[in-house]
């Protein structure tokens, strides 16, 4: 089947509070566009719809990992994604509240370098309460649920997701990579085939990759955020966002997605709303992080944990079905 992308439709999906009117625009890689704006609370967001369509997920150049191929048609409904990764300010406004509100085992969970910085060191399984808590405040349908139907709000055995509820949720893996690329094809990152550190957050060597146009031969963090102690992540929005308003596509933090992981789960034929194998314990996360080189940055690269891990290179994007 031919691929074809949709241009995707940017509008204000969501304002958990009144606020002053904001809207995420779309624009090319070498432009910038307006950050969503927060309220005083803090607990607003705006959301980018992705129209239905199709894209080619994978390793377009056979440099990756056997993981990344082969290449397949990807065909997607239209869904929301959120254009920055969860901010500290966001995760902490709805943690308090979730502690409160049925969810305990997210008290001191997550951490950030700054209000406007990724939240990082949180898990899957984190990550999966949270959304279910933002849902619940708003009144949303939440997604994650138990095995006996009901909205999980805790324990170590990993929830399944209803697509059809109007809640929060992580993006598919495959729902990931179609927003990430923005619209274009066959091309190693949101913007194209090289990167600097003009694009993106991320650990600089041009010897260890041809596409890797920095201008330093030793293992080197981005200089603008790298201070303090680590992670030596960038605010959000740092940079210019993909056609789609996507911010941070490619480094800053690691973004966990819904799917589990199997090695031999790219299939040669084309499928349609893919959510992953059925059964598995590590998660997927994509999009790599300040710590990793070029080589790892790479749109249609994959890497995965356990879905109880925490680490201080890996957070979240939001996404929605409606």
């Amino acid at each position: 089947m031919a691929c074809k992308c949709l241009t995707p439709l940017i509008i204000v999906l969501l304002c958990w509070l009144p606020c002053p009117s904001s809207a995420v625009l779309a624009a090319s890689p070498a432009l910038t566009a307006p950050l969503p704006s927060l309220d005083a609370d803090l607990v607003w967001i705006d959301m980018v719809k992705v129209e239905s369509g199709s894209f080619l997920r994978g390793d377009a150049f056979a440099e990756g990992s056997p993981d990344e191929r082969p290449q397949h048609s990807v065909v997607l409904a239209s869904f929301y994604i959120a254009p920055t990764e969860t901010t500290y300010a966001q995760w902490l406004a709805v943690r308090d509240w979730a502690v409160q509100n049925g969810y305990p085992e997210l008290s001191g969970v997550g951490a950030g370098k700054g209000s406007d910085h990724p939240v990082h060191s949180v898990s899957w399984l984190d990550a999966v309460k949270w959304c279910n808590a933002a849902s619940e405040r708003l009144g949303l349908a939440p997604v994650y649920r138990t095995d006996a139907g009901e909205i999980y709000r805790g324990g170590e055995r990993p929830p399944e997701m209803d697509i059809t509820q109007n809640g929060f949720r992580l993006p598919t893996e495959a729902e990931w990579e179609y927003a990430a690329r923005g619209g274009l094809q066959g091309k190693r990152y949101p913007w194209g085939d090289t990167i600097s550190h003009r694009e993106a957050n991320y650990r600089a060597n041009r010897s260890t990759s041809s596409y890797d146009w920095s201008h330093t031969v030793l293992d080197t963090y981005h200089q603008d955020f790298y201070s303090g102690d680590p992670p030596y992540t960038a605010p959000v929005g740092s940079f210019a966002p993909n056609a789609y308003g996507l911010y941070d596509a490619a480094g800053n933090v690691w973004e966990w997605c819904y799917d589990r992981f199997s090695k031999s789960d790219y299939p040669d034929r084309e499928v349609t709303d893919p959510t992953g194998p059925e059964t598995g314990l590590n998660r997927i996360h994509r999009g790599c992080s300040y710590h990793n080189l070029a080589y790892y940055v790479r749109t249609s690269f994959r890497s995965y944990y356990f879905a109880d891990f925490r680490g201080d290179s890996i957070g979240f994007r939001l996404a929605r079905s409606r």
